[in-house]
């Protein structure tokens, strides 16, 4: 019988990683840098080479190979089957170019550096494949896997992951090259590319027929946990199934991603495989980590660090050139060459796979893994450093044109009536209202994939910060009639209002208020017009609602009108401080502390319908109970009008619908 130690033998490494994970990722974070970096360097630190806190990193790998299955099943539920056949071109076009012109570069540097022609072929494929989890990863935290150098960075990690099957089955055809083995080996291809098929076709048949029913019926039983077993099974299953037929774990399980992509339960499987994707694909990067051989590092290091930027930057280099030739911009195709440029997990099968079939000495072998594994190391720095040349070139850019010719650049923006500063999802709504009426408008702004969208509006674009006087001049506020601040960074925007106010007194400014305390800080400001970002919609939204229910469209109107009037009200009060006793804005208990309060008062009290939401409410009930006991008693001589006016103080801020304040030409209108 195990003893309890025994039981417990599993506890350290597991601490081990979590503790690396919450000091390296933050800090790395707060560096500037990516996730990823932080997770490779807390693999460093905890492995063999670092401090040797795990001392077997190789099951550590096999289990964080999960957490790059889970990141292609997401990825998979994201996408369409209509998606894959419209990223066709990108797929088997730009994906094989980028294959094919990699692995000749790469091999041809290993042959040059007096490796045999089957060594340095395999090791220039390893080192031409991508790292599909670095790559997702750095497109997620930017927010670009949508993008259009996204999608196609995509499609190229999909060629590479179904290219790995004829690669892996190449490799014994090359290790047996001049033996006369051609016969048997055609023959077991044709068998493999058999099962391949069938196992694909089982999959596709599994998942449009069987599945639907398999999660609705679940789903009936009311058990969640079930649910997120179901979903694991499935990812899984498939991963194994495909790896079985020799396909990649990682490809199965994007094939099920697609599969259950029109599933009506897609986002509650996304919901119950995030959090274990995100924790074991953080464990995957530490192994790769681990996995760098410190003694070759120290031994052979000028020739590895050499070679390992040497490979980034031809990769980046030639995938820079196929994305430009594919239709890309020079700014996009840099930055999706810099995604791709680490090398890929697959190096990790294939050249221990080389080695055993004679094809790399272990010399060669060790040092392309330490080589792969400093690129997915390095990759990630070096793209972080590329967008930020690129970001700063392009200031200096637009900097330089603004000093070496700023009247041109003025007159350029003289008739521009509107200078819209921030051409985010707001900026972008407002500008198609003034283009659709023909109103010349200049954009200011200081993100780069902002301005590319503008570039497709016919505006003029002035790249630069917002809250810089000398960007305000050169983009011609001077001349302009009102300045629309459409940033949502709350203390930009009120630092754009002073500088206007200070500098251009005749300009008039429309600001975009974040929230309520913002539009507060706004109108003691003066602005001409204010309007929170979520309130006009929100507005709509019940207006539609209540005609859905029933209402005529005159009822709805009217109510909605009635809701923004006392809105308004409450809103103006705030601004002139008129709140009852002890509260502040909006019945907090603090200064500058805004709470949400009704308009109109329930009609019965509010019900919690599990345990964890009476907890919550009857703690906040309790925090009222002792805000009201630690109030002082009113005196018994104070004099009743005084009472009788502070309660109706209480009864205006909770009702508010009496008061209707009207507002200087739209002036504060919330």
């Amino acid at each position: 019988m195990a003893t309890p130690a025994e039981h417990a033998s599993f506890l350290p490494p597991v601490l081990t990683f979590l503790a690396a994970a919450v000091v390296g990722v933050p800090v790395f974070r707060w560096l500037g840098q990516s996730a990823v970096l932080g997770y490779l360097v807390a693999g460093v630190l905890i492995g063999p080479s670092g401090l040797s806190l795990i001392a077997e990193p190789e099951t550590a790998a096999s289990v964080a190979e999960i957490g790059v299955v889970l990141l292609l099943f997401i990825v998979g539920l994201e996408l369409h089957l209509s998606q894959l056949v419209s990223m066709r071109r990108d797929i088997f076009g730009l994906g094989a170019a980028q294959l094919v012109l990699c692995s000749l570069v790469l091999g041809g540097a290993g042959v040059l550096a007096g490796q045999p022609l089957g060594a340095a072929a395999v090791v220039g494929i390893a080192l031409a494949l991508s790292a599909t989890a670095v790559a997702l990863q750095l497109l997620e935290e930017r927010g670009d896997l949508g993008s259009p150098y996204g999608s196609r960075a995509f499609a190229v990690l999909l060629f590479q992951d179904l290219s790995v099957v004829g690669i892996l089955a190449l490799m014994p055809l090359a290790a047996s090259a001049g033996h006369g083995t051609g016969g048997p080996w055609l023959g077991e291809a044709a068998l493999s590319t058999g099962r391949v098929l069938a196992a694909i076709a089982a999959a596709v048949l599994v998942g449009r027929y069987g599945l639907n029913p398999f999660f609705r019926l679940l789903a009936a039983s009311g058990a969640r946990e079930v649910m997120t077993a179901a979903a694991l099974l499935v990812v899984l299953g498939t991963a194994m199934l495909m790896e079985k037929v020799g396909l990649s774990m990682a490809m199965g399980a994007f094939l099920a991603g697609i599969l259950l992509a029109e599933s009506n339960f897609r986002h509650q499987l996304e919901a119950d495989i995030e959090p274990f994707r995100g924790m074991l694909l953080g464990l995957f990067f530490m192994s790769v980590g681990m996995s760098i051989d410190g003694g070759l590092v120290k031994t052979v290091w000028p020739a590895l660090f050499g070679a390992t930027f040497a490979a980034i930057l031809v990769k980046v280099a030639l995938v820079a050139g196929l994305f430009r030739l594919f239709g890309s911009d020079t700014l996009s195709a840099l930055r999706g060459a810099a995604v791709l440029a680490p090398a890929g997990e697959f190096a990790f099968v294939l050249l221990p796979q080389a080695a055993d079939l004679g094809l790399t000495g272990p010399t060669a072998t060790r040092f392309a893994v330490a080589l792969a594994a400093l690129t997915m190391l390095i990759g990630p720095i070096m793209a972080k450093g590329l967008d930020r040349l690129i970001d700063a070139r392009l200031s200096r850019e637009a900097q330089a044109a603004a000093e070496d010719s700023p009247t041109e650049l003025t007159e350029g923006a003289a008739d521009a009536r509107v200078l819209v500063i921030g051409f985010g999802r707001f900026g972008q709504i407002l500008t198609q209202v003034l283009l659709a009426e023909g109103v010349p408008v200049t954009v200011i702004d200081k993100d780069v994939a902002q301005l590319r969208a503008a570039t497709r509006f016919g505006f003029r674009i002035y790249y630069g910060d917002g809250t810089r006087l000398d960007v305000l001049r050169a983009a011609g506020i001077g001349k302009a009639e009102l300045v629309c601040i459409c940033v949502d960074d709350r203390e930009a925007a009120l630092k754009i209002v002073d500088i206007v106010h200070e500098e251009f007194v005749s300009v008039r400014t429309f600001v975009r208020a974040y929230d309520r305390l913002h539009a507060v800080e706004l109108m003691n400001r003066d602005v001409d017009y204010q309007i929170r970002e979520t309130s006009e919609s929100a507005l709509a939204f019940g207006w539609a609602a209540l005609e859905g229910l029933g209402l005529s469209a005159e009822a709805a109107a009217a109510r909605a009108e009635d809701v923004r009037k006392r809105d308004i009200a409450r809103l103006v009060l705030q601004q002139a401080g008129a709140l009852p006793e002890g509260a502040t804005w909006l019945g907090g208990t603090e200064a500058g502390e805004v709470r949400p309060e009704p308009l109109t008062q329930p009609v019965r009290p509010a019900r919690a319908l599990n345990a964890q939401t009476r907890d919550l409410l009857g703690q906040d009930r309790r925090d009222a109970a002792e805000r009201v006991l630690a109030k002082p008693v009113a005196e018994p001589n104070e004099p009743d009008e005084v009472q009788d006016e502070a309660q109706d103080d209480r009864h205006d801020d909770e009702g508010l619908g009496e008061p209707e304040l009207e507002t200087e030409g739209g002036r504060r209108d919330g």
